[in-house]
């Protein structure tokens, strides 16, 4: 069912796009077209356009709730949910690491949660959030880790895609901030056109559908989100010559601020075709200019590793290394 309706907004309020689509309106899909309107506030009477709203009532259009979307799968006794029950602590020590992962799978959309990391010397620990499907042999995988690290140093944010079982598409960047200090946003973007992994909305990873050249791209499989903190000393920190320090422990990572914006399944399977679903505009086929721009500056000076340079590793390059990334 298709209905139309007048709303008032401007240009210079773009937070309006998120806040209709994702809270005030569940289960709506929405295309809104901007206005513009000088520098008078939004809420003021500005002009009226019109808005096309598509009920889609399998789509997952709402902020997330840990208590009703996701579940402890790992060391519930490692796992503290505050009395919102929308914030939640993983808890890293000697006995055990924790997790959790969502109660349903999704396919395409946007995912994301606000991750405060472990702070202090969390060499050897790895944070995870990652999309995931079940089936192993051809698993479809779309993955943050953060690598911890000694006191003083960057933390490493490591991203992967895996599609038909096959990964090795590790890049790896240096935040420029210091993520144990407060709360940051971290998005995965999926859509037929390509993968963006975000960090408070600055594009630092791409992966781009490169199905007509031969290369697999991750859009068969519903994926379930799932967020892991464990101890991986072997190789998280310098390639494991910094071992985990237990005397530092409790470790902890923080979680709060969940976002699923997507195909829910069990669900309508309709749902994943439809051109209708806003992550399927044509806006949002490519970075904006700006995206570009911010995407370019990371990759300048905070990129430490491409498995696309990696000529030792692959003498042959990936094909979607030379289709461009």
């Amino acid at each position: 069912m298709k209905v139309e309706f007048y709303l008032e907004i401007s240009s210079i309020n773009l937070q309006i796009e998120r806040a209709f689509r994702c809270g005030l309106f569940p289960g709506l899909s929405v295309v809104l077209v901007n206005t513009m309107a000088g520098q008078r506030n939004w809420f003021k009477r500005i002009e009226f356009v019109v808005i096309s709203v598509v009920f889609l009532n399998s789509v997952s259009a709402r902020p997330a709730s840990f208590s009703e979307d996701f579940k402890v799968t790992w060391a519930d006794d490692h796992v503290k949910t505050r009395s919102d029950n929308n914030s939640i602590d993983l808890i890293l020590d000697h006995n055990s690491g924790a997790g959790f992962a969502s109660k349903n799978q999704y396919m395409f959309g946007l995912v994301s949660m606000n991750i405060k990391l472990v702070a202090g010397d969390s060499a050897g620990t790895v944070t995870a959030f990652y999309m995931s499907s079940d089936k192993e042999e051809v698993r479809d995988e779309l993955d943050f880790e953060f690598l911890g690290n000694r006191s003083g140093q960057p933390y490493t944010v490591q991203t992967n895609v895996f599609a038909l079982g096959k990964g090795g598409r590790e890049q790896r960047v240096n935040l420029w901030f210091d993520p144990s200090l407060e709360f940051h946003r971290y998005s995965i973007l999926w859509n037929h056109y390509h993968i963006v992994f975000s960090v408070d909305d600055i594009p630092i990873r791409v992966y781009k559908n490169n199905e007509a050249r031969g290369v697999p791209f991750p859009r068969n499989q519903s994926m379930g989100i799932f967020s892991t903190l464990w101890e991986a000393d072997n190789w998280a920190t310098r390639g494991g010559l910094e071992k985990i320090d237990w005397s530092k422990a409790p470790f902890i990572a923080s979680y709060r601020g969940f976002e699923i914006e997507s195909c829910q399944f069990p669900g309508n399977t309709s749902c994943v075709v439809n051109s209708s679903n806003w992550w399927e505009g044509l806006s949002y086929s490519d970075l904006s200019p700006n995206q570009a721009r911010l995407y370019k500056w990371v990759r300048r000076n905070y990129m430490i590793y491409d498995y696309c340079k990696d000529t030792p590793r692959y003498p042959v390059l990936p094909t979607e290394c030379t289709a461009g990334i």
